[in-house]
């Protein structure tokens, strides 16, 4: 799609966003892969229709105000990325508009209150917890308020635990055969702590030795998708910082969201003097299930115990997963190796679920559609165990699957690898 979008005038962002735009040729493929499309069926609220806004905002024939709300929908799942056979790098291009656009909308009170809100509780796992556990009492009243004040209520699970410290290593048990740095992550310590303690006890039964490097922080990515470009760039370099490739075979996220995020560095730092470095660390970046599913591999994964009686286990494609990081063997191939797990398919399980990062929080309608879309193609199936490997997932998929009246456990992967590392499964 040719385009005159002012390169020289955007600097280093505007050559993102015009490369993405120019590898658009309209074939309409990403349709039926977008989410918002399926249920909206607007032309505007499809990929393709948002670069065509896009192109005429940053060309100047169109108001940012008019195309803002379509632009606001878009979960930024990067489904359209998989489906396009033209490889329009539509993540980069969503995420590179909202940082250049941001500064110049215009919010209400209420929204920006919002946006602040998750911005600064988010990152800080301590108040995100206390916040949460705040909030518990606060359920009873979600039907009786508005959706800006119910979904994050709705959102919170029954129980949320407490904080559970980690040492900032964990050695190998056995033999050391690896050494792995960790990011932490910040809404899993907050909501789901045993997934950072189940991923520890995997990776040291199977002579890992794990460094949670002190100083790191969020990934940056709730930052950067939201648009709030300044405070990404701090938390990426916060991250470069803490984070040296060269003492570590390999920087290990147990996050969808996060792992995306940091191999997204680069892009973050196009044409600054850090990109160098950014590169550099995003090529050691794997999700665990990609770390785990190399060591399968390679012949050096720790058998597993056999289940107590056979189990169905759906699994779930997060976007930031299967479509971002084109991960979806690697898990699958772990739950298949262990002994007495039938894997399941889950219909429609490319669609995402409606978590998206933050848009279940900033979109609650139409991310709970997709949730209860989701929830009922799960159940579907009849699992017994349903797995994924982010935490916002997670939370959308326990909360939507208890909605329909279904006690199915909701576990993360490597809690599942967990429980059967431990004859627990």
């Amino acid at each position: 799609m040719n385009n005159e979008v002012p390169v020289q005038t955007l600097g280093p962002q505007g050559e993102v966003m015009a490369h993405a735009i120019d590898a658009c040729v309209h074939c309409g493929f990403c349709l039926p892969a977008c989410p918002t499309y399926a249920l909206l069926g607007d032309e505007m609220d499809s990929p393709r229709g948002r670069i065509v806004l896009m192109k005429e905002v940053l060309e100047g024939h169109l108001p940012l105000a008019d195309a803002a709300p379509h632009l606001d929908r878009c979960l930024g799942c990067q489904g359209c990325v998989t489906a396009c056979p033209s490889g329009v790098p539509y993540g980069e291009l969503i995420t590179s508009f909202r940082g250049w656009s941001e500064p110049q909308r215009e919010r209400s009170p209420l929204d920006k209150a919002k946006r602040y809100a998750i911005l600064k509780a988010l990152p800080a796992p301590k108040l995100f917890s206390v916040a949460a556990r705040v909030g518990q009492y606060a359920k009873p009243l979600a039907p009786a308020l508005p959706a800006a004040l119910k979904a994050p209520l709705d959102l919170l699970p029954e129980h949320v635990p407490a904080m559970q410290p980690s040492a900032n290593f964990t050695p190998a048990k056995g033999q050391r055969r690896g050494r792995v740095a960790f990011l932490a992550g910040c809404a899993q310590r907050a909501l789901a702590p045993n997934f950072n303690a189940a991923t520890l006890r995997v990776l040291a039964r199977n002579g890992i030795e794990v460094v949670i490097p002190e100083g790191q922080g969020c990934c940056g990515a709730a930052a950067l998708h939201t648009g709030a470009r300044d405070e990404a760039l701090r938390l990426v370099r916060q991250n470069l910082a803490a984070f040296n490739p060269d003492d570590y075979d390999a920087i290990l996220s147990n996050a969808a969201g996060c792992g995306a995020g940091l191999k997204e560095y680069p892009v973050v730092l196009h044409g600054l003097p850090d990109e160098a470095q950014a590169r550099a660390f995003a090529a050691k970046v794997q999700d665990i299930s990609e770390y785990l599913a190399g060591l399968l591999r390679d012949g050096e994964l720790m058998p597993f115990m056999p289940t107590k009686q056979p189990l169905k286990v759906a699994y779930h494609d997060a976007c930031h997963l299967a479509h971002a990081q084109k991960i979806k063997a690697a898990p699958r191939a772990l739950l298949r190796a262990i002994p007495g797990v039938t894997l399941t398919e889950i219909p429609e399980g490319d669609l995402c679920c409606g978590s998206a990062g933050t848009y279940n929080l900033e979109q609650p309608e139409l991310a709970a559609q997709l949730g209860q879309r989701k929830a009922k193609n799960i159940l579907s199936g009849t699992p017994d165990i349903v797995a994924s490997g982010n935490i916002g997932c997670h939370t959308q998929i326990q909360s939507h699957v208890r909605r329909q009246g279904s006690p199915v456990p909701v576990l993360h992967t490597v809690e599942v690898l967990d429980l059967a590392y431990r004859g627990e499964l």
